[in-house]
């Protein structure tokens, strides 16, 4: 056969060799805003950090590390050759490159740094872009340090490991590691969400504090982790337990992994079924006091959710904008074409609100003002429900761009969609998000009052969204039916809160179409149906990066 017949073209180029961050518009002036706002001096250190990272992130080293942990899942080991239990997950080297590198990026360290917290999301938002199961131990190690907190002795002996920038793979006593990675369980076969329904319990043992559990935990991600946050019934109530793999004198803990979980999406990362039997656990704050004590990792992880996401959003739209930026049909490249225009102008305005929504989060936590601390209790679940809830229609439409080259495997996008749906469900699914909304605004009426503030802060700039407040105030003030109204009227609030930041802070082409589009109702029910009136160019233009070597 000639090899003429075998000539490629009009085919787009592999996207490698390119900064996941300085290419990002709405990122980088989103970190640099809040920087300049709470932290100038620290704007040259965290522009080079992230930098790097975004190179990193964008290579195509990194990009066969994310291909080789997913096509090569984690195996568990139950027993060695001889028959001892060993209960071992074993993972691809590329997994433990991948979270070596997140750690030694400070994707852990958040607590303790100078606007820790929105560069940490920042990072954490441009790595997870190369390749998402491993963020799920970076995202608890991370936040299980407020939990820890509860207990100064526990946090003082702990935090440290928690927060170091080296990643040390295998099992042995955390104090011989110079780092270590956390996990938690609370989910069991017949509570699900209702983690109150736990039956696993905890009989005092003669050491103050310690504690011998007996149960089972139905999702325990990152098996291979040196330690984990658990809830157990104690005398006292459901409490809060840390439980090391390893025990100090390097015998194993009882901590009997039974199988890993065969999931749509997240395959690089090990989830599984895990049974107690005895197992040694410190207590971490006061019995009957758990939720009370892991709610602040449940907080954090929720936000790494939203972070989760809003990265996985603008990943696909990197994808569809580079694939059409790069393939002609019908005689023009795809990215002139009005509607592919339209579609990829869509695509970006809903990854531009989810990021700016991220950025505005991670900045409250590092501000840690009471007001500031009210505004998340309400902001976090609301974006934790709409973000992750946005993230698989977007991933689905942006796959579509790509149109048959999008379906195989090759392209990377499938891995994308089966990722898409995982942030809404872990750390609670919509109704869980929507109802946590409901107790908010029924309890901590400070909440309410700080989330009108800053949505308030756009009041005035443009009708739609005055609209918007308007009828979102009067959704509140109807308590008949709330709670089977509860998603409507979370949904509301997220993106009124989405367009008062675009308003106050994006390009006004942006912040023209998310009103127009979102809160004024001049929008179809599927991506690519912004009105023609609008500057759909220079939304595309503002979403593209400089791509391929």
């Amino acid at each position: 056969m000639a090899a003429t017949t075998h000539t490629v073209t009009n085919q787009a180029p592999p996207l490698v060799g390119h900064d996941v961050y300085g290419g990002d518009r709405a990122l980088t002036e989103g970190v640099e805003r809040h920087l300049a706002a709470a932290a100038p001096e620290l704007l040259a250190e965290v522009r080079e950090e992230l930098t790097v990272l975004g190179r990193s992130a964008g290579s195509a080293q990194a990009q066969e590390w994310g291909r080789l942990a997913n096509e090569n899942p984690p195996v568990l080991r139950t027993h060695d050759r001889y028959g001892n239990r060993i209960d071992e997950v074993e993972f691809h080297p590329a997994w433990h490159r991948l979270l070596g590198k997140a750690v030694s990026a400070g994707l852990t360290d958040a607590w303790g740094r100078p606007a820790g917290h929105l560069r940490r999301a920042a990072g954490f938002f441009v790595w997870s872009q190369a390749e998402a199961g491993h963020g799920c131990p970076v995202s608890m190690t991370h936040a299980a340090v407020p939990a820890l907190r509860a207990d100064p002795e526990l946090a003082a002996e702990w935090e440290p490991r928690l927060t170091s920038h080296a990643y040390e793979e295998g099992l042995a006593p955390a104090a011989r590691k110079s780092g270590v990675l956390f996990g938690m369980g609370m989910t069991e076969k017949q509570g699900g969400s209702d983690v109150r329904a736990n039956t696993t319990a905890a009989a005092p043992l003669d050491a103050s504090g310690e504690y011998a559990l007996t149960g089972h935990k139905w999702f325990c991600s990152a098996p291979m982790s040196d330690g984990f946050l658990v809830l157990a019934q104690a005398p006292g109530g459901l409490t809060c337990f840390l439980v090391p793999r390893v025990l100090p004198d390097g015998t194993r803990n009882a901590f009997a992994i039974q199988r890993l979980k065969d999931k749509l999406g997240n395959r690089s990362n090990a989830s599984s079924e895990v049974e107690f039997d005895g197992t040694w656990a410190r207590r971490v704050g006061e019995e009957g006091r758990g939720v009370r004590t892991i709610i602040e990792m449940v907080a954090a992880t929720r936000l790494d959710c939203v972070i989760g996401s809003a990265s996985l959003m603008r990943q696909a739209l990197t994808q569809a904008a580079h694939h059409a930026e790069h393939r002609s049909a019908f005689g023009a490249p795809l990215i002139d074409q009005p509607l592919m225009r339209n579609v990829l102008a869509d695509l970006a305005l809903e990854s531009e609100a989810a990021t700016t929504l991220t950025l505005r989060l991670a900045a409250a936590y590092d501000s840690g003002t009471d007001q500031e601390k009210a505004f998340l209790r309400l902001a976090v679940p609301a974006a934790k429900y709409w973000v992750t809830k946005r993230c698989t229609p977007m991933v689905a439409e942006a796959l579509e761009c790509l149109g048959g080259n999008g379906y195989v495997e090759e392209s990377g996008m499938p891995r994308l969609l089966r990722e898409s749906p995982l942030n809404s469900i872990w750390e609670g699914s919509g109704n869980v998000q929507a109802l946590d909304v409901l107790r908010a605004l029924q309890r901590e009426p400070q909440a309410l009052n700080a989330f009108l503030q800053e949505v308030g802060l756009a009041r005035g700039a443009d009708h739609r969204l005055d609209s918007a407040i308007k009828n979102l105030l009067t959704e509140l003030a109807d308590l008949e039916g709330i709670e089977a109204r509860a998603r409507r009227v979370v949904e509301r609030m997220a993106l009124v809160l989405q367009g008062s930041l675009l308003v106050r802070w994006a390009p006004p082409e942006v912040a023209d179409a998310f009103c127009a589009s979102r809160l004024g109702g001049d929008w179809g029910a599927a991506f690519g149906t912004l009105p023609h009136s609008l500057d759909l160019g220079a939304l595309v233009e503002r979403a593209r990066i400089t791509g391929g070597e």
